[in-house]
């Protein structure tokens, strides 16, 4: 595999496929039903087969298969468990691995991008890469001061395959979304299209990365990797040593699940207020468990080729929408929903209606320490995905404007990862000290 496009018609077929795969799979479920088997039962075993399908064919791709599956991987908390168990450890492996890029392709984009005498910047580089991704694979290597660094290097055509794959996923949307109950997948494929050209900005990267170690430099909890290099499809930042996430959430102890997911929850909710920005990636493997010689566990966060730019820090309506529902204010909160653009002019509900809705999603900001748990967020999916749920009939005359649709998903996501980890978290906390508005409504 020496690039991308030049894979691109096997790509097309392996996804093409996939429809392909759920409709033979729906014509298979017929058949059980008419043989006797429960539509409960058989609907279980045809999501089991789609998801191992799904996962299969897009851990074999990087590009925009491989963005979509981390996207979605987040969300497996949200599956029941007798789906979710038996591919669990290839959505871990999909957080944190694609299959490489040979060496010479390598050198080939070192070469073209930092120049012939590329080796002079590094004492050491090593060739096989320590992690790949979606658009590119990190090398371990020595700068030439000494420092140990991360070497990003992007997979030549990443733009390419990114707009493709994520073109032809559209396509067959529909069909995915039993997958993740309660989600919507078409928005989310076009939310991560949006971001393309972002994504593929190393200096956008690099910008992002630098605002964030500076505001982070001397915090005791949170460690960001300084730049050490950027250039045109590479990136050099200073090596982050740690435990990833997704070896936290599968071996780790109660004791380190705990404090990864209060660490994780300080950094969702302080880092657009200390730096403008929110970091809009939050699979496991964007983040390490670091163990420092005091014996304190900080939270390493990477990669910040995707942000969403919040220059004033959360929205302050998120924190009053929120206090006026933990407060039982129905008509305020509808009020204040429809003001924002949630609910729309043509659009009447229930404020006490709107409160059922709410109440539950919120129960981790109203306790002093919530635990996250999977049968807690498959009880939320269940609630809104169920057609014949009062929440479900709610929930689809609720707009999300478009300012707050990145918001969401990293917020979905970020409570995904801490189902996965089953922490204890105090996020109220958090809310208090850094959510405007929340303290107080007015």
């Amino acid at each position: 595999m020496s690039d991308l496009p030049r894979k691109a018609v096997t790509r097309t077929v392996k996804l093409a496929a996939l429809p392909l795969g759920i409709a033979g799979r729906a014509t298979w479920g017929l058949g059980k039903r008419i043989g006797g088997k429960s539509a409960e039962i058989v609907a279980r075993e045809l999501q089991q087969r789609t998801a191992e399908q799904l996962f299969r064919t897009l851990g074999e791709l990087k590009g925009g298969a491989m963005k979509f599956g981390q996207a979605l991987s987040v969300f497996e908390s949200a599956l029941p468990e007798e789906v979710a168990g038996p591919y669990r450890a290839a959505l871990t492996k999909l957080q944190e691995a694609a299959p490489p890029l040979p060496a010479a392709t390598v050198h080939q984009v070192l070469t073209d991008r930092l120049g012939a005498d590329w080796r002079d910047l590094f004492e050491e580089f090593d060739d096989q890469p320590a992690a790949a991704a979606s658009i590119g694979q990190v090398h371990r290597a020595v700068w030439h001061d000494g420092r140990q660094v991360a070497v990003k290097v992007q997979y030549p055509g990443a733009g390419e395959a990114l707009l493709s794959d994520l073109k032809q996923l559209g396509r067959f949307a529909g069909l995915l979304k039993p997958l993740v109950p309660g989600m919507e997948i078409k928005p989310l494929i076009k939310e991560l299209r949006d971001r393309v050209a972002e994504e593929l900005d190393y200096e956008l990267e690099a910008e992002a990365q630098r605002t964030h170690s500076d505001a982070f430099v001397d915090d005791p909890d949170v460690v960001v990797p300084d730049v050490v290099h950027q250039g045109d499809q590479v990136l050099v930042t200073e090596w982050l040593e740690g435990t990833p996430l997704s070896e936290v959430i599968a071996d780790g102890t109660q004791e380190e699940r705990d404090r990864a997911g209060q660490l994780l929850a300080g950094f969702l909710f302080s880092g657009p207020a200390r730096t403008g920005l929110l970091h809009a990636d939050p699979h496991p493997g964007n983040f390490r468990l670091i163990s420092g010689a005091d014996g304190r566990m900080r939270l390493g966060v990477l990669d910040f080729g995707t942000v969403d730019r919040l220059p004033r820090g959360w929205p302050k309506p998120i924190g009053r929408s929120l206090r006026m529902t933990l407060d039982g204010d129905a008509e305020g909160v509808y009020g204040h929903l429809r003001a924002e653009g949630f609910v729309k002019e043509s659009v009447e509900l229930d404020p006490d209606a709107v409160l059922d809705y709410l109440k539950p999603i919120i129960a981790p900001a109203e306790a002093e320490e919530f635990t996250f748990t999977r049968p807690w967020l498959r009880g939320q999916a269940a609630r809104i995905a169920d057609p014949r749920s009062p929440a479900h009939q709610l929930g689809r005359q609720i707009n999300l404007p478009p300012s707050y649709l990145l918001i969401q998903r990293v917020t979905l996501s970020t409570i995904g990862v801490l189902c996965q980890l089953g922490a204890t978290v105090r996020l109220r906390d958090e809310l208090d000290t850094w959510l405007p508005g929340f303290a107080s409504a007015e």
